[in-house]
């Protein structure tokens, strides 16, 4: 095993990263709210697999809705 001592920045990603395990639904709203100024990848990261699937389903659905009304 390694035992080097943690970076700060390795110590704020494992941080990030356990309160968006304990947290889901907190973090969605923030997923969101960063969404206006950050990345794609920054909203994925935040909603999860199974926030990122129903984002993914509810693309498709509009752009259907879409296609059929224009």
């Amino acid at each position: 095993m390694d035992f080097r001592e943690e970076t700060p920045e390795e110590k704020r990603e494992r941080l990030r990263q356990e309160e968006l395990k304990g947290n889901p639904m907190g973090t969605f709203g923030d997923s969101i709210n960063r969404a206006q100024f950050g990345s794609f990848a920054d909203l994925v990261g935040g909603l999860g697999w199974k926030g990122t699937g129903i984002l993914i389903i509810l693309l498709v659905i509009g752009y259907v809705i879409y296609k059929l009304v224009f």
